[in-house]
């Protein structure tokens, strides 16, 4: 379908127009239209304009408002001040806006011009580990990005970097050789192993290696030993090391699917998928010069980047003792997804305490020119997730909080919000389940999502299950209310009607409508979901305030203004429902 422009792109149009009629010298000159709380818009591009055409900003503001032809789109137009416009746009261009979106599968939001490929890379735990709190971000914000850039035409590869290689692997596979069953599952035979149970094992086994590491010398160099065998490539070893890494998907993806999220196996390429790579990535930084060897290291200087001695900090590559560090790895991965991938753009979801790491890579592979003016790496870096008390979130006890346990509770407390007005609205136990589940789940989505990502915020489960607010649960609430309207709405259909004088909540209602595509673009391009959530909180505030002004069903409205205010219903209830899947939140049709 051929793209629905916004009112916002059809008053800039009729502005531009005037412009040019009226000041013929001005060019092509951007009439800077943004939204306003004094009138539906504004636009203060005359002021450059007057600058430029050494003029007075007031008359030249007259002059183009007298050269705009009277139309059905501009209801009123007001000098103001030293040159702005206010902009008033009539009912019926409002209306007739919203019918073209509501006709449009997409609801008028466009595929982007400049759609490429982009990676993401997030939703990164560690083999053997198990994920707690620290884990939720990056899925959380990652998952919501690929959704955003999908939605707006983006071509998007999602790579999930585990830690999955490293030394300790040395520890748990000679632990494993000496106590061959300590993997094995209590499951019958074809029976599916539950997440609870490979971390059961997991942590049993992590725990007993690492007490024999550290009191027992001679398993200590057996386990050494067993890292040299890993990384040379030595077929036992890898088979063993491979068992750690399903067991650690079986817990993964389990915990990945509590938080309703699509975590597909060809997309886990963790630190090993790289290992072939790492000797050529680090001849290419030595021979180009970007790398040089300082004290039998392979480093990469910045003149930027200094330690609290003011001695340059490098990034180290390869380590004295022929050892890869986390960089070349990194810069493996970027020479991966630029030359096989062919990204032009790489995203990493990854904690604000690594943006320096980040820095130095990012500018470590501009200088080899795998990133260049084509293709460009972002960190979305995000801040810590804190208790109430404003400190990082621990349990009672100081330990780091499992990611599943927190989940769990998030679900027991929405299940229990549920449970409260499930008998008014008829609900069934499966239906009470189901639901608990999509509202704890969202409850904590949607909590992270509505933080801009680089700052910290509070995990409160109390605020984020509340019914009042800035939660999930009232935009959840709110969809289910809009369904419930068109159950007791007869024969009564949803039809526009540009005809009708609009009330002011629906207006008000509408013009937000309107602003859905531009709000989506504007997630996309500054990685930014929060603008997003902060959009879908104000459209279900607007529509209450609709629903408690302009009556849908009773006191029965005159048939053309009904059918109006289902029209409206249904688009509000169509774009909190396209807008939550794009965070990842499911919207019930009853609550």
């Amino acid at each position: 379908m051929a793209s629905v422009p916004s009112l916002a792109s059809t008053v800039q149009q009729r502005l531009a127009d005037g412009l040019s009629a009226a000041l013929p010298d001005a060019g092509s000159a951007d009439p800077l239209l943004r939204r306003s709380d004094r009138a539906d818009f504004q636009a203060n591009g005359i002021l450059a304009l007057a600058k430029q055409l050494k003029g007075n900003p007031r008359e030249l503001a007259t002059k183009v408002v007298e050269a705009i032809p009277a139309n059905d789109v501009l209801k009123e137009i007001e000098v103001s001040g030293p040159g702005f416009l206010n902009i008033t746009v009539t009912d019926r261009a409002i209306v007739e806006t919203l019918a073209a979106r509501a006709a449009d599968a997409r609801l008028g939001v466009p595929f982007s011009e400049s759609a490429g490929t982009t990676v993401i890379d997030y939703a990164q735990p560690n083999v053997a580990k198990e994920m707690h709190v620290g884990h939720l971000r990056s899925a959380v914000i990652g998952a919501a990005m690929v959704e955003i850039l999908e939605f707006t035409g983006e071509t998007v590869v999602r790579r999930h970097h585990i830690g999955d290689w490293g030394t300790q692997f040395g520890m748990l596979i000679q632990y494993l050789i000496e106590h061959p069953h300590e993997l094995d599952h209590k499951a019958e035979d074809g029976a599916e192993v539950s997440g609870e149970e490979a971390m059961s094992n997991l942590n049993r086994l992590y725990k007993a290696s690492r007490a024999l590491f550290d009191s027992d010398e001679e398993f200590k160099t057996r386990a050494r030993g067993r890292v040299v065998d890993l990384q040379a490539g030595d077929e036992e070893t890898l088979a063993l090391w491979q068992r750690f890494v399903d067991e650690s998907k079986i817990y993964f993806y389990s915990v990945f699917d509590k938080l309703d999220m699509d975590i597909r196996d060809g997309d886990v390429v963790g630190e090993s998928g790289y290992n072939d790579m790492l000797t050529e990535t680090c001849r290419i930084l030595e021979e180009s010069g970007v790398a040089v060897r300082s004290e039998g290291a392979l480093c990469v200087f910045f003149d930027d980047v200094k330690g609290p001695d003011g001695n340059p900090t490098p990034l180290i590559v390869q380590k004295s003792d022929g050892g890869f560090g986390y960089a070349a790895t990194d810069l493996s991965a970027i020479r991966d997804r630029v030359q096989n991938l062919k990204a032009t753009s790489l995203l990493y979801v990854v904690d604000a305490r690594q943006s320096l790491h980040f820095k130095m890579v990012f500018e470590t592979a501009r200088r080899a020119g795998w990133l260049n003016d084509e293709v460009k790496a972002v960190q979305l870096a995000f801040g810590t997730v804190l208790g109430k008390d404003g400190k990082p979130f621990k349990t009672r006890e100081g330990e780091t909080v499992r990611l599943v346990d927190l989940l769990d509770e998030a679900v027991d407390r929405a299940t229990a919000v549920v449970r409260e007005k499930a008998e008014k609205v008829g609900l069934s136990e499966t239906e009470i389940v189901e639901n608990g589940q999509y509202v704890g789940i969202g409850a904590v989505k949607y909590a992270d999502l509505s933080t801009s990502a680089a700052r910290d915020y509070k995990f409160d489960l109390d605020q984020m299950v509340s019914l009042n607010g800035d939660t999930s649960v009232y935009l959840q609430y709110a969809y289910a209310r809009i369904k419930s309207i068109f159950g007791k709405a007869g024969d009564r259909t949803p039809a526009a009607h540009p005809e009708l004088e609009l009330a002011p909540a629906e207006r008000a209602l509408g013009l937000h409508l309107d602003r859905f595509a531009e709000t989506v673009s504007e997630a996309a391009t500054e990685y930014a979901p929060h603008k997003l959530t902060a959009y879908l909180y104000q459209l279900a505030s607007l529509y209450t305030t609709f629903y408690d002004q302009c009556p849908v069903i009773k006191p029965e409205p005159a048939q053309e203004v009904a059918e109006n205010r289902l029209f409206l219903c249904d688009l509000t209830a169509r774009t909190l429902h396209q807008g939550m899947a794009l965070l990842g939140i499911r919207t019930p049709e009853r609550l």
